[in-house]
């Protein structure tokens, strides 16, 4: 389902910010209720894109180990309001900036030197006290029926122009927009982020409820272009088949908020009294198997040396530093999110 701003008051959506007190969903475990877990895990990525991984380490390793499911800013909330009364061991969020949240909190435990050597500096933690799992890149999608992709800007700052009337699409309540706008507020700062919003609400930019609807909308020609991540198209062939999608991408040059370049991530609670077992679950995650399972599972890019990242996509080296800054600075999820209740997106 669209919605054009015309129609913006009649379209409200309660947006949850990382300070609040939420209710998560419950255990799925692989031990009973009477049982000690060897591992329990908060995990703010969905059990249909890790259930089956976090399954198969349970299998592989012999523990038991125990998972919540919830949206990451949900989680973070969460793990600050137990603080050091928390049963978590371990926190695998679905973007940078929860786990910077916990991290200026002191609520994450440093990692090892040789779990910090398998990633990239660029997507870990400055301090070392969480690192990136999987890379997931900002592009644009478009209907090449539409618009040519050399019709397309290198800055999506642009997409307040008037050519770009009614023809781009976003997904307001979704992580992965905020996670952008977060950047959008670190880079170009409040002002200019404020600007870009209203503006897109003045050129009657298209709203969607997530970004698997924005590219059904694509599909169906509602729309000419959407800004998203680039794994979601994975998902829609997934579904569909490949042969059946007419969708492209362009990936923008690096530089900017538009290029992000942002990770779903692992910490270990400071909290943990398991901390061999939140190791062995971080090597496995980071292992070259696993790491290329996450690329067939989730179209996601590898973080480790010599695994291969998404078939026919451009590699992170070759897209650059992304946005250039450092993840953990996309803490303020709960200032982005008073930014779009601000300007009425959410």
């Amino acid at each position: 389902m669209t919605r054009h701003f015309s129609h913006l008051s009649t379209w409200r959506r309660t947006a949850t910010v990382v300070g609040s007190l939420v209710l998560l969903t419950g255990f799925v475990t692989g031990c009973s209720a009477e049982e000690e877990p060897d591992l329990v895990v908060y995990s703010g990525r969905s059990e249909s894109l890790v259930g089956g991984i976090l399954a198969d380490f349970e299998q592989s390793s012999g523990l038991t180990v125990q998972v919540r499911y919830g949206d990451s800013a949900e989680m973070a909330a969460q793990l600050l309001e137990e603080g050091d009364r928390t049963p978590a061991d371990v926190f695998f969020s679905q973007d940078a900036g929860a786990l910077g949240a916990l991290d200026d909190a002191g609520l994450l435990a440093g990692l090892s030197a040789e779990t910090l050597a398998s990633v990239p500096a660029t997507y870990q933690a400055a301090d070392g006290n969480w690192v990136g799992v999987t890379g997931r890149v900002r592009v644009l999608a478009y209907d090449p029926d539409q618009v040519a992709v050399d019709e397309l800007p290198d800055d999506v700052l642009e997409f307040v122009e008037p050519q770009w009337r009614g023809r781009v699409a976003i997904a307001p309540t979704n992580a992965s927009f905020q996670s952008f706008i977060t950047a959008l507020r670190v880079i170009e700062g409040e002002a200019t982020a404020e600007e870009f919003l209203r503006g897109l609400i003045a050129n009657d930019a298209v709203l969607y409820e997530n970004n698997l609807t924005m590219l059904d909308g694509l599909e169906a020609g509602e729309v000419a272009v959407g800004m998203t991540n680039h794994y979601y198209l994975h998902a829609l062939a997934e579904e569909v088949g490949a042969d059946k999608v007419r969708t492209k991408l362009k990936f923008v040059p690096p530089g900017s908020a538009g290029a992000l370049v942002n990770v779903a991530g692992v910490g270990v609670l400071n909290a943990s009294e398991r901390v061999e077992a939140a190791q062995e679950l971080l090597d496995y995650l980071l292992s070259a198997s696993t790491q290329a399972d996450f690329v067939q599972a989730t179209g996601e890019y590898p973080l480790v040396d010599g695994v291969a990242g998404p078939e026919g996509l451009p590699t992170l080296d070759e897209l650059g530093v992304g946005a250039g800054i450092d993840l953990g600075q996309l803490h303020g999820l709960e200032q982005t999110i008073e930014l779009l209740t601000k300007v009425g997106l959410i």
